[in-house]
């Protein structure tokens, strides 16, 4: 029987997440009405820090948000929109979260820039590559169209020693190991009800490696900041090969694992989204199948296709996920292990 803290965590969650629907319908309608985005974050942003104004007050009095509204013209779906976001700014608990919003995903998304559609027309697929070197992934390193390497970690250590004994052991014997990832760096519990990376590590091995036809399918991930984990980490795996010799590559590790089921529901949601990170990011599978759902940002869904792409044991998929919505799904079977990072 699930505990009373996975069925908060679960609706959480799903608040969360018709949060983000909302807000992705909803900035398109502000879009279609004439709002520029500098409106829109004005919005949002002044409805957000309304306390500061008044720190005895819970949240912004409605009728402030609404006369907000009304003077740039915004429909009244988007004044309840920023009414949520400013009750979400203001009272933190709604989610119990360190964040007051999971990577500030509302404001980021109503705030971000329009695409230019011409990272995706005329684009069908993704590129598949095989063999390939620096001088030959050079034109598509920056051109944000997805592109998936065959066979690239090959000479990796990590595809015959990464699994979960090797995680759990690694983050229980480095000191300051599971901080580091409250502390600095994020957890990704999705829908498995953990609230932490040390309570992955401690769930029976049943459940672990699913030996039981009753284990509940799991599938999380995280950042790693601790230098301590990085350096092993890097005995185990490389940067890829083929990236240009002059490009610049993020110290923080990510990595996701897990089985296909109920764990994963927040990769095969019908709410896809953009990560907001810094630089085009590369996503090294090391054990398992994982299939990508990539869709162009709804402003250019007129100009460009959805496309889907499996990635296997060996491969390597690199994609500008600031650009390209997307959602996974592991596949049946083997426990997915993917590592990644960012470059730039």
């Amino acid at each position: 029987m699930a505990s009373t803290n996975e069925f908060e965590i679960d609706s959480e969650d799903e608040k969360l997440s018709k949060l983000r629907e909302k807000l992705i319908v909803l900035r398109f309608k502000g879009l279609s009405e004439g709002l520029s985005l500098r409106e829109m974050q004005n919005i949002v942003l002044k409805s957000a820090t309304k306390s500061n104004k008044c720190q005895s007050e819970v949240m912004p009095k409605k009728e402030n948000v609404l006369r907000l509204v009304r003077v740039t013209n915004v429909c009244s779906s988007f004044a309840f929109l920023a009414l949520l976001v400013a009750v979400i700014f203001q009272n933190r608990v709604i989610f119990k979260s360190q964040c007051a919003v999971l990577n500030n995903y509302i404001v980021m998304e109503v705030t971000r820039p329009i695409t230019d559609c011409n990272i995706c027309k005329d684009v069908n697929s993704v590129i598949v590559l095989q063999n390939v070197t620096k001088e030959m992934f050079a034109k598509y390193a920056y051109m944000s169209r997805p592109v998936l390497v065959k066979y690239a970690t090959k000479s990796w250590k990590a595809l015959n020693t990464f699994n979960f004994s090797f995680f759990r052991n690694l983050y229980s014997e480095v000191a300051g190991a599971y901080k580091s990832v409250e502390d600095e760096c994020q957890f990704f519990p999705f829908k498995t009800g953990f609230l932490h990376l040390e309570d992955v590590f401690n769930m029976p091995e049943e459940r672990a490696l699913m030996r039981s036809r009753d284990a509940k399918p799991w599938y999380i991930g995280w950042s790693n900041c601790n230098p301590d984990v990085a350096e092993v980490l890097r005995h185990h795996y490389s940067r890829p090969h083929f990236l240009p010799d002059d490009s610049e590559s993020s110290a923080i590790d990510w990595i996701f694992m897990g089985y296909s089921g109920q764990g994963a529901s927040m990769h095969v949601s019908k709410i896809c989204e953009l990560d907001y990170v810094f630089r085009p990011s590369w996503q090294a599978q090391i054990a398992g199948k994982k299939t990508w759902r990539l869709f162009p940002p709804p402003e250019c869904e007129s100009v460009c296709t959805t496309m889907n792409v499996t990635v296997t044991k060996g491969d390597i998929i690199l994609i500008d996920t600031n650009q390209w919505y997307h959602d996974t799904y592991i596949e049946p079977g083997e426990m997915s292990i993917t590592i990644g990072s960012e470059y730039d």
